[in-house]
């Protein structure tokens, strides 16, 4: 086999914790005999209120750690990090990169709407990724972005049915409605986790998780590898426990995670 032939590697994903299951329960549905590696960055989680520069040393960090694993992809199933991180790093690895934002704002672009709403965390929406992807392709469509701080907490913390979790959800979305958009994305994947309570205040046909299409992508993208056994293997940078309780909404880990510190 040609040595820069890399179909046997396993595909990485990151995230600061559980959100980016969303994104890779969608891929390993698409491809169930790759090998998969996760990891959970929950020590430096929310990653939603961090500096670009904290950011891009995380990241550089976690992309170090996958090229000692040899992978042939890393996902960053992180909204977050895609917006803040991708252009900085895309060109010092040999590995292909995806980021979320940039690889679904082309399908994003091409719906049928005149309004769009999106949901993310502080840091995406100060830099404006979506908006700046979407209308890149479509600058018809207008675009309203509103911060949900509280939100990746909500999920990882597991409190999705305290009265308090659910007044943090409604405030946003009200501050939404009065802007008539025809969907939202969930531009962070963690919200996905909140699909049962959004639903209340906002038509579930009309939220869009970015995970399902940005699978797709990477499905189509990537050169697939004819001998995986479809092995995953978790690694954490703290509370093993936590992240594997955390993560039953959306993928039964059969094992503790690995806990490495970077």
């Amino acid at each position: 086999m040609d040595k820069n032939d890399k179909r046997d590697f396993p595909i990485a994903f990151f995230d600061s914790g559980v959100g980016g299951l969303t994104v890779y329960k969608e891929v390993k549905k698409l491809l169930p005999n790759e090998d998969y590696l996760y990891y959970g960055d929950t020590i430096n989680m929310p990653y939603g209120e961090k500096t670009q520069e904290e950011l891009i040393n995380i990241a550089r960090k976690i992309f170090d750690f996958f090229a000692e694993k040899h992978v042939k992809a890393v996902v960053m199933a992180c909204n977050t990090t895609s917006a803040m991180t991708y252009e900085t790093l895309k060109n010092d690895y040999d590995f292909k990169i995806y980021p979320i934002i940039q690889s679904v704002a082309k399908v994003m672009s091409k719906l049928p709407v005149e309004r769009l709403g999106v949901f993310a965390t502080p840091a995406t929406i100060n830099s404006h990724a979506y908006a700046r992807e979407i209308n890149k392709l479509n600058p018809s469509i207008k675009i309203t972005e509103i911060a949900c701080p509280a939100w990746v907490r909500i999920v990882e913390e597991n409190r999705l049915n305290q009265p308090q979790s659910l007044l943090q959800i409604k405030e946003r979305v009200n501050e939404m409605l009065p802007h008539m958009p025809e969907k939202i994305i969930l531009g962070c994947t963690h919200y996905p986790y909140l699909t049962e309570i959004l639903k209340q205040f906002y038509p579930e046909k009309d939220l869009i998780d970015p995970s399902k299409y940005f699978a797709q992508f990477i499905k189509d993208d990537l050169a697939s590898n004819p001998n995986g056994t479809g092995s995953e293997h978790f690694y954490v940078s703290s509370n093993p426990q936590n992240f594997k309780d955390a993560s039953k909404l959306f993928c039964e880990l059969k094992e503790l995670p690995e806990l490495v510190k970077l």
